[in-house]
């Protein structure tokens, strides 16, 4: 498919872990005000098999080329899922840029614990992010009110996700943004810089703690926007 000339106005929107769509609210309200096609994928967190086919299934609903953003997780699916031609760039949002033949467990590999994002796991392998400790690892800059209805309303994640390995990775052969959030307790500071930049991602860096994609949206619309002005004519 080529996009050459194309104006991009479709956006593609992928949650992340122990959160669901509803968190992209905030930047679904700023790009359809701006005459942006935005469609939110669900994810259901059960494989990753199970991501790249939700995420796959939305792709294939767009007329014309898409922009494909990512929240924490869902960086390790948009890795996978953006070679599909409708994807002309990829914004990642404190996410995870793992390379093809990685598994996303190794992307922490050498890098700080996260003291305060703690993840509880059941005997059924799926697990909720620790009830205490949730606002100070993945809120700490939404209100309580907020906070405690994200912690309240979590979607676990099968942990094996985190053991497969992606077979692509779309920021080889798609442009890419990141927006870094630098009070992010999910992940070590210098985890997600070094993913972003080994990717060539421009990236941006926003105060925030790692539910930018809810607290900073008006930051993280913009630098959709960015990429959907710049990336059109770079998919093939």
């Amino acid at each position: 498919m080529n996009t050459t000339g194309q104006e991009i106005k479709n956006v593609v929107l992928v949650h992340g872990a122990f959160a669901d769509g509803s968190g992209w609210r905030g930047v679904y309200d700023n790009l359809t005000a701006r005459g942006y096609r935005v469609t939110i994928v669900q994810n259901p967190l059960t494989s990753f098999e199970d991501d790249v086919a939700a995420t796959t299934r939305v792709l294939d609903l767009q007329d014309g080329p898409a922009i494909l953003v990512a929240h924490s997780w869902g960086g390790t699916v948009i890795t996978e899922v953006g070679v599909h031609p409708k994807v002309a760039g990829l914004v990642y949002v404190s996410a995870l840029v793992p390379d093809a033949g990685e598994t996303t467990a190794q992307q922490y590999e050498g890098f700080a614990p996260t003291p305060d994002f703690v993840i509880d796991v059941g005997e059924d392998g799926f697990g909720f992010l620790n009830h205490d400790k949730f606002k100070a690892g993945f809120a700490a800059d939404a209100t309580d009110a907020d906070a405690a209805f994200l912690r309240d309303s979590q979607v676990p994640i099968n942990m094996s996700v985190f053991e497969t390995p992606v077979k692509n990775a779309a920021w080889r052969e798609k442009p890419s943004w990141a927006v870094i959030a630098t009070e992010d307790k999910a992940f070590d500071q210098a985890m997600l810089q070094h993913m972003a930049n080994r990717a060539g991602a421009t990236i941006t860096n926003v105060s925030a703690s790692h539910d930018l994609f809810i607290t900073q949206a008006d930051v993280v619309s913009d630098v959709i926007v960015t990429a959907a002005r710049n990336a059109a004519g770079s998919a093939h």
